[in-house]
């Protein structure tokens, strides 16, 4: 566990910083490089009551079939469901290079009990996930209740051991810069291997100022020990210019090193289509014979 130092940027001085990325970002979204990068970090998701067998089958085989549109277009990176749909998932996606991640914990409200928390963590293992995403308790985190939330996550990773745990701060409910901020900072040093924006279930869910912050974050942390920790930015990102602007603020602050499946993703469910689109779009334009 590290001190971290006061952070100091206030909500001026972010949207200040974002606007001169935007400006003085180096990424060409000419370049197909730029949309076959971000379809290789995409969690395809579904996180909805009205989810069938027969859809979480459906997502899963479109997770697999974006490398058939031509050459060197990318699978997803994963698929991400409710844990009761993993074990279904793992047989769809077997032999396939796209992981499974779940949801667990809580999810999206964090307000149970941890034992119920842990079970159910347990549960989604058990059934194959590859990778956890859990919520933390935004209640406790607002009262100042910031050991119930280190606790938590911490044996929560300790039940996830070398699964991937991503941990999502829920950032449009804690709303300041200095909760996000602390949120991220408690994560990160409970064990999170990603910290994540949001839920996707409430509004705003993604932003790029929350975004900043966790970057800022993860930097500081890597400065004082040399580990890198992901991040996965989730909820309304539905346009590929979207994610150009959060790919191409990720190269700002963090460089390259960041720019894969590994340690970057996007949870979405309309984007990864539109992105291929894209793809196929410039990839025509290149070579009309290649697809």
């Amino acid at each position: 566990m590290i001190d971290f130092d006061k952070y100091k940027a206030n909500d001026f001085e972010i949207e200040k910083r974002i606007s001169k990325i935007k400006v003085q970002g180096n990424i060409d979204i000419s370049n197909t490089e730029v949309f076959k990068k971000i379809l290789s970090v995409i969690d395809l998701t579904t996180l909805e009551g009205s989810d069938t067998n027969d859809k979480i089958i459906n997502v899963c085989k479109k997770a697999c079939t974006y490398k058939n549109y031509g050459t060197d277009v990318p699978n997803v990176a994963a698929v991400c469901f409710y844990p009761v749909f993993i074990k279904l998932a793992k047989k769809v996606l077997h032999n396939t290079d796209v992981k499974v991640a779940s949801v667990a914990g809580a999810f999206p409200s964090g307000q149970s009990p941890l034992r119920i928390k842990i079970d159910e963590v347990k549960f989604a293992i058990d059934q194959g996930a590859d990778e956890i995403d859990m919520v933390i308790n935004r209640g406790k985190l607002l009262e100042g209740e910031y050991g119930i939330v280190f606790d938590e996550i911490a044996v929560i990773k300790e039940v996830c051991k070398n699964i991937h745990l991503k941990v999502i701060l829920e950032t449009g409910e804690l709303v300041t810069v200095e909760k996000i901020r602390k949120a991220s900072e408690i994560a990160i040093n409970a064990g999170a291997d990603f910290i994540k924006t949001s839920t996707g279930k409430i509004s705003p869910a993604a932003t790029e100022q929350a975004f900043i912050i966790m970057l800022d974050t993860i930097k500081e942390y890597y400065q004082k020990t040399n580990k890198m920790i992901g991040i996965k930015a989730a909820g309304g990102i539905s346009e590929p210019i979207q994610a150009v602007n959060y790919l191409t603020i990720l190269q700002n602050i963090l460089g390259s090193d960041w720019m894969n499946k590994n340690y970057f993703r996007i949870g979405a469910s309309r984007l990864a289509d539109k992105v291929l689109a894209r793809l196929i779009h410039k990839l025509k334009r290149q070579n009309p014979e290649l697809i």
